[in-house]
């Protein structure tokens, strides 16, 4: 299926949030998912890209970064979440909150967790960051690390030095990497943290942003 051009895809974004139907109402509604980034850059650059290799027929993709840390980012989608079209139906069928452990203490980051969820929204979180997901497109690792281990382990996979905010990420780990490897490692992490019992702080190292990238491939064209 041929990709749509960034200002057709903008112009069926903007009807369909007002009208609460797609250009063509013989096709089936399209899924709309908006995902509330703790990053300005990274991870939206990372979603932004996905949803470029998505089938727009089927879904529609807003990606907000914020800037924000993990509760004021949760409070954001939660106000977000309640925004109508002019058919007072709801904007999104879906919204994923994506936030990294970072240096937060940890009850900060349990709770953002917890209220997300609460919400009825989803939680694409990471522990420590989110360029473990990034690591995990070459190799598994079960040990935590710092971000200073990111950024050597990357560049020695991308064979040049890894940039934090490279908007072309996204091509380089379809080309270099393997993003079912790195939703099978992200998967057994996640499984072993639930075997431990252990709250999302202690998981270190673990993501479940491969949830929202399942979530997402389900409409690649």
């Amino acid at each position: 299926m041929k990709r749509p051009t960034t200002d057709h895809r903008r112009n069926a974004w903007e009807k369909m949030r007002e009208t609460g139907r797609r250009p063509t109402d013989a096709r089936p509604a399209c899924r709309r998912y908006l995902i509330v980034c703790e990053g300005e850059k990274t991870e939206p650059n990372f979603f932004k890209s996905l949803a470029e290799t998505l089938d727009w027929d089927q879904v529609q993709v807003e990606v907000d970064p914020t800037g924000m840390n993990t509760q004021s980012l949760v409070e954001r989608a939660r106000k977000r979440k309640s925004e109508k079209n002019q058919l007072g139906v709801a904007s999104f069928d879906e919204i994923w909150v994506v936030f990294d452990r970072d240096s937060f203490k940890s009850d900060q980051f349990d709770n953002a967790i917890k209220s997300a969820e609460a919400a009825g929204m989803k939680a694409a979180w990471s522990n420590e960051a989110f360029e473990l997901w990034y690591v995990l497109h070459f190799e598994f690792r079960n040990s935590g690390m710092s971000r200073r281990d990111y950024r050597r382990v990357l560049t020695r996979h991308l064979k040049q030095r890894y940039k934090k905010n490279d908007p072309e990420m996204y091509d380089k780990l379809e080309e270099l990497g393997n993003q079912s490897l790195a939703i099978r490692y992200a998967k057994s992490l996640d499984k072993a943290r639930i075997a431990d019992k252990q709250p999302p702080s202690a998981a270190n190292p673990c993501t479940l942003v491969y949830k929202l990238v399942e979530r997402l491939q389900a409409f690649e064209s």
